[in-house]
């Protein structure tokens, strides 16, 4: 997410890192950079109109120029005015009894699967979720969430065949949730293609009777300046209460993430970063200011790591780490690990200063399901003992992973000498580079 928009700015950085004294020529020059990454990034005009003014008022100070590290200085300006910029401080759900979340958007922008992404979320925190299912209109939206409540075990209220009231679906539903033990009501709603008087009405009248406490309008972030002009209408029309962005790992840009939370003053409460269930983030403002301007996210690394890794697992693979006795085995486990973790790519975004360090570095996730398909083409025995594959083996292994010869002999190759970095930390960096696809021939 943002790569784009981080590439840009990081490498601004370093050009301002460079100089060993800073002057009002060169802090305009970068800011012009800035400027053009932040359109090119699609935010909107004023909105990187604004940032830039902010910035430029506190980087003209004596306190930046006369600074030892001027160019540090300039860095933490930004990270302190994009974290302003994302909305400050975290905004978190409104959820006293009666806990009611109303989600609302337009069709494509994902709000089924986002309703139930955070139903799991918040039975996560300990929270009881009940899922309602008031889209009517599209075909299958219904047996959508009925599905994806089975998935994650959640109940969700399913109108009867036919039903075209959502205002009698909704009294219902409030009726069922009464002997279900819930303690939170998440009421996922029709969208259309566009916003028109119609899906207005509807939904005007949906919170009248529920008087929910959020109002949370899911937006899809890769359609960039038309979320922006969506999210205005919605909030103009109905109110809401927050924002959930969706595909942001799919927009390389998020000038839309930028822009929305500026015109329309709404906090950005949760994004959607992934397909996968779990792939639901609650929004930190000064968290992704840092992973956009290279500082990493510390913090979500150990949360990510809390939830994806079994304590005893690890301490196994360490003590097998330590007796130079890691084999393919142990490795297929610490991919699945990362993919837990959302995948590699995130796990160095997350990282102070390696994603600096990895610029150019093809970290395709496709790459790392080559990997894994031609480990599981392996026999056990191969998998403990490598050294054994011989020519015939291998061929077997190619067939068997749909890959080549030529990417069965890079892996076995590549994981030799993964076993002589570990008895080295500082070739840590250089492993991970590889095993990032840089030097698989795939």
């Amino acid at each position: 997410m943002f790569s784009s928009l981080s590439d840009n700015l990081q490498e601004t950085f370093k050009k301002l890192r460079g100089h060993g004294k800073l002057t009002e020529k060169n802090i305009s020059d970068a800011l012009r950079e800035v400027r053009l990454a932040l359109l090119e990034a699609d935010v909107e005009f004023s909105v990187a109109k604004e940032f830039i003014a902010n910035v430029k008022e506190q980087a003209m100070g004596e306190k930046v120029l006369k600074s030892i590290k001027p160019g540090q200085q300039i860095v933490k300006i930004f990270n302190d005015e994009l974290a302003e910029l994302l909305g400050g401080d975290a905004a978190p759900l409104d959820l006293n009894p009666p806990a009611r979340i109303l989600m609302v958007g337009l069709n494509g922008a994902g709000k089924t699967t986002t309703s139930a992404k955070l139903a799991l979320h918040l039975r996560k925190e300990g929270r009881r979720p009940l899922l309602v299912a008031c889209d009517l209109y599209r075909p299958a939206a219904v047996d959508q969430l009925v599905t994806l409540g089975k998935q994650i075990d959640i109940p969700v209220f399913q109108p009867e065949a036919g039903e075209k009231s959502v205002l009698k679906v909704a009294k219902q539903a409030l009726k069922w949730a009464e002997d279900q033990n819930g303690t939170v009501i998440i009421f996922d709603t029709a969208g259309r293609q566009e916003v028109d008087d119609a899906l207005i009405k509807e939904l005007k009248e949906v919170r009248d009777f529920l008087d929910p406490k959020e109002t949370l309008l899911v937006a899809d972030s890769a359609t960039g300046q038309q979320a922006v002009s969506v999210a205005q209408t919605f909030d103009e029309q109905i109110g809401v209460s927050g924002l959930v962005l969706t595909k942001l790992d799919g927009d390389a840009r998020g000038g839309a993430a930028l822009s929305m939370r500026t015109i329309t003053q709404k906090p950005i409460k949760f994004v959607g970063v992934g397909e996968k269930m779990s792939d639901f983030e609650a929004f930190v403002p000064d968290r992704l200011a840092g992973r956009i301007l290279g500082m990493g996210d510390v913090v979500g690394l150990v949360e990510a790591a809390a939830e994806a890794i079994d304590e005893q697992e690890a301490l196994r693979m360490a003590e097998r780490m330590k007796k130079n006795s890691f084999d393919f085995d142990d490795f297929l486990s610490q991919i699945r690990m990362m993919n837990r973790m959302g995948g590699m790519q995130s796990i160095m975004g997350m990282i102070p200063g390696m994603s600096d360090k990895l610029q150019g570095v093809d970290m395709d996730e496709k790459r790392m399901k080559h990997i894994e398909a031609i480990i599981l083409s392996m026999t056990p025995k191969e998998r403990n003992r490598p050294e054994i594959i011989k020519a015939s083996r291998r061929k077997r292994i190619a067939a068997g992973s749909g890959t080549s010869v030529t990417q069965v002999n890079g892996l076995l190759k590549q994981f030799g000498q993964m076993r002589k970095m570990m008895r080295s930390k500082g070739k840590m960096s250089k492993m991970m580079k590889q095993f990032g696809g840089g030097g698989l021939p795939f």
